[in-house]
Order: structure tokens, then C-alpha cells, then sequence
């Protein structure tokens, strides 16, 4: 399995570590923000006995150094169009749990030609208009910012405590990451889904709270040739919480015959 011995490529002065496991036709599986290749252990094992399988800490995450300036989707997918190529391949399967599924479909929107079939988990990628909670949540943050501003010491002091108390875990524990934090959830690709030509599967968890199913339900919509599976009981990572099953439909969509 993965370790910090594992090897890196680098692309444009950017580091990145990878792992390279079995032979075949090649597959490459990336994990969701704040993740790490270690992250994704039960789909490695599942395709390793029948696929070359990649996996990557994407730059920031794990063991790959942060990227300088605050990087976007198309970053990501540029810099792993590049790494794949570096390694030899020209055309791959796409396994990708929420932010690393985001990544997979952006490259199958854009380079049609490295995707062949494409497996999105609890893919982040679609905005909807905020709920009661976050417009509340906007209007405190500018009250904060504007405490912040005119109230000297003290206002900052009180505008830091209320950031505290109303940023998200994400956000809290981005640190250097915070900008291309903010830049990745300010995306929307609902444009680029109709461009998907690879047939893809959909895997969500209904009680997934943090890439709600109706965004599934809309993915599956706006992809030309794309399927929803739903996971009863389960949330963001259901490929954890059902991974024997979701390794069996995987394989299956994959054309694995046993």
C-alpha cells in the first residue's frame, strides 16, 4: 500500500506524490479535499489484481507540497493531464471521490480524448443559491468585516472571534490552501456537463450532506450518457461506508467479468 517512501513526479516545478500499482489498462483514482492517497485504500485494492492504477496526493494535500498561488479545477486538471503524460498514458478510466470526482469531470469535459469511462463519487462541481443559513452567515461576516475595519483592536478582536465561530471545518483547517479553497467552491461546471462524452456513472449517498443527491440527480441529467446509483444509508463517502459494493459495480462498469 502507499508510503511516504513513494515516488514523485514533478511538472512545472509543482511536486506531486503518486503511487503506480498493477498492469493493464489504466485507471486513475483521485480523493476529495483534504484527502490523500491513502484515502482511496479499498478502491486501490479493489482494481489493482485487474487495471494499472494511479493515484495521486494532489498538490496541497498529503505528502505534495502546496501549489504557489491559489490554483483552480483547471490547475488540477492541467497538472495531472501533464503527469500522465510524463508517465505514459494517453487514455485512462476516472475514478474520483468529491473534489478529486470534480477534477475527473473537468478533464472529461475538456480533454474528451484522455477519458474513457469516468466514475464520479459525491462529486463536488454544481453551486446552488444559498439556504437561510449561509445568507445568514454572509451578512454576519460583513457585520464582522465592518466591526473589523472601525473599531480598532478591539473590532478586530471581535470580527477574528466571530470568523471562528462562523468559517467552516474546510476552511478553518485550510491554511496555506485557503485561496484555492475559495476559488474551487466559487466554481460551477453545470456548463461544461453537456461536453462529458465519456459514460460515466454517478455513485451518491442519500445522506450526503455535503454534495446533496439532487446534485446527482442533475448531473445525471446534464451528462449525455450518465447513471445514477444511489447508496441507501449512506453519506459523502459512500464508497467507505458500501465498499464492497461499490467496488463491485465499479468493476462491473469497468467491464470486469469476475
Amino acid at each position: 500500500m502507499a508510503t511516504t517512501a513513494d515516488p514523485f513526479i514533478e511538472i512545472g516545478g509543482q511536486r506531486a506524490r503518486f503511487v503506480d500499482l498493477g498492469e493493464g489498462p489504466a485507471v486513475v483514482v483521485l480523493h476529495g479535499w483534504g484527502g490523500r492517497i491513502e484515502s482511496m485504500t479499498p478502491v486501490l485494492d479493489c482494481l489493482a489484481p485487474f487495471f494499472r492504477v494511479l493515484s495521486f496526493d494532489l498538490p496541497g494535500f498529503g505528502d505534495s507540497p502546496a501549489p504557489t498561488g491559489a490554483w483552480g479545477t483547471a490547475d488540477y486538471a492541467s497538472f495531472l493531464r501533464d503527469a500522465l503524460a510524463e508517465l505514459g498514458v494517453k487514455r485512462a478510466h476516472f475514478v474520483g471521490h468529491s473534489y478529486g470526482a470534480k477534477t475527473s469531470l473537468y478533464l472529461a469535459a475538456t480533454d474528451p480524448g484522455l477519458v474513457n469511462k469516468l466514475v464520479l463519487q459525491g462529486s463536488s462541481g454544481l453551486r446552488t443559491p444559498p439556504d437561510l443559513r449561509a445568507r445568514v452567515k454572509r451578512r454576519v461576516s460583513k457585520t464582522a468585516r465592518m466591526v473589523g475595519r472601525v473599531g480598532g483592536a478591539p473590532g478586530r478582536r471581535v470580527r477574528d472571534a466571530i470568523y471562528r465561530r462562523i468559517q467552516s471545518d474546510d476552511y478553518r483547517d485550510a491554511g496555506a490552501m485557503r485561496p484555492t479553497l475559495v476559488k474551487v467552491v466559487n466554481e460551477d461546471l453545470r456548463d461544461l456537463l453537456p461536453r462529458v462524452q465519456a459514460s460515466t456513472l454517478l455513485v451518491w449517498g442519500d445522506e450526503d450532506d455535503a454534495a446533496p443527491l439532487h446534485h446527482g440527480q442533475m448531473m445525471e441529467k446534464l451528462i449525455p450518457d450518465a447513471g445514477l446509483v444511489v447508496f441507501e444509508g449512506a453519506g459523502h463517502f459512500a464508497y467507505l461506508d458500501q465498499p464492497d459494493r461499490f467496488c463491485t459495480i465499479v468493476r462491473h462498469f469497468f467491464g470486469v467479468q469476475r
